[in-house]
């Protein structure tokens, strides 16, 4: 059977022939970091079920070892309470509040926020400390601090990473109000999405530090974002290749809603394919265009749901092989989608890396091909 320290080696190898990162320190990381010390139980989701039903696994449970040093991302809290330790026996349903993210995706962000020995890091989003304790390990206790949102979730952290030795400063708090007592910091990484850049971010980061971050929003399209700070609450990057994906944080996630009712409105023939926003990126455009809507249904029967004016759009197959699309409400979601999706097609649909990003004190906006292409302003 294999040691924890022989899976750790091996899991770093593997990620460093797969180009998970460049910077050897980050393989040295992935090897001495116990991973099993931050997901030492977790939830894995069972095969075929609808909805998703999880099963808890312990230490000592077969393959459990195994598991941890999976490339994989591993639950460890369902519904903003619920612990593997809390079920005692069979599956659950329930919605992912917390977990540590797949080793590769981890490196990786590191990797890209491109730090260097001596710079001072802001972590958003503590999570099970494993992220963290890779941090801390690359720059030391002293130039890293992380910033946790969920009190229960920050202490199971803090004791993860006093056991595995390490001891950054840990703040339990809003992460999208960043450290305003610890500023100024060289690097920001977040390892939760966010609907907009949060001012205070800007701030805290000097002039020429680098922001790492996940743009998501209410229909949970996601897109990972690198930014250099060029002055105080400005900023300006790109978006990169892959496909990152991280829970949005917790003040950013939508509001809550009653059960959607689909009402009559106004019906047109849509001159765009609905099944595009099923796609990674044009379901990304098409948040861009409604960043108040959330996306539900697929393929040729898409709704959209604008919570906070209460305006729909739905859209269905005809028998001629086209598509229509109703909409109700005072925000004329679908114009706004199939205007942004025909930009996008017209500009041979590029992956997210073909877009940018500008911060200033009046807008966020993201844009396609340069500075002065198309461009939609974040719910800022």
């Amino acid at each position: 059977m294999s040691t924890s320290a022989q899976l750790r080696a091996a899991l770093a190898d593997r990620l460093a022939e797969g180009g998970a990162f460049a910077d050897p320190a980050w393989r040295a990381a992935a090897a001495a970091v116990p991973r099993e010390l931050f997901a030492g139980s977790y939830f894995l989701p069972v095969a075929g079920s609808e909805p998703t039903r999880y099963r808890p696994v312990r230490e000592g449970d077969p393959g459990w070892l195994e598991g941890v040093y999976a490339d994989q991302t591993l639950v460890t809290q369902l519904d903003g309470t619920l612990r593997p330790g809390d079920v005692a026996e069979g599956t659950v349903t329930g919605a992912p509040s917390s977990s540590s993210t797949l080793p590769s995706l981890v490196l990786g962000m590191w990797d890209q926020l491109d730090v260097a020995p001596d710079d001072r890091v802001l972590e958003v989003g503590t999570g099970t400390g494993y992220s963290t304790a890779l941090g801390a390990h690359r720059l030391g206790d002293t130039r890293l601090t992380s910033v946790e949102y969920d009190p229960v979730v920050g202490e199971a952290a803090a004791a993860a990473l006093k056991t595995a030795g390490f001891a950054p400063r840990l703040i339990v708090g809003d992460g999208l109000r960043g450290d305003p007592d610890g500023g100024p910091y060289d690097r920001l990484i977040a390892t939760c999405s966010v609907r907009y850049l949060p001012l205070p971010w800007l701030h805290q980061v000097r002039p020429g530090g680098r922001i790492l971050v996940t743009l998501s929003g209410w229909s949970y399209a996601n897109a990972l974002a690198v930014l250099e700070v060029t002055g105080p609450g400005q900023a300006k990057g790109r978006f990169l290749p892959g496909y990152t994906s991280f829970m949005i944080a917790r003040p950013h996630d939508r509001p809550p809603r009653s059960t959607l009712s689909l009402l009559p409105g106004e019906e047109r023939a849509t001159l765009v394919d609905p099944a595009v926003l099923d796609t990674w990126t044009g379901g990304w455009v098409a948040q861009l265009a409604a960043p108040a809507a959330e996306r539900m249904g697929a393929g040729s029967e898409q709704i959209l749901w604008d919570v906070s004016t209460g305006s729909q759009a739905r859209t269905a197959p005809t028998p001629d092989g086209g598509w229509t699309v109703v909409q109700r409400g005072p925000v004329p979601l679908w114009d706004a989608v199939e205007g942004a999706v025909r930009r996008w097609q017209a500009a041979g649909e590029p992956h997210q890396e073909g877009f940018g990003i500008t911060v200033s004190a009046l807008r966020q906006r993201v844009w396609l091909g340069s500075e002065d292409g198309p461009g939609w302003n974040l719910p800022v």
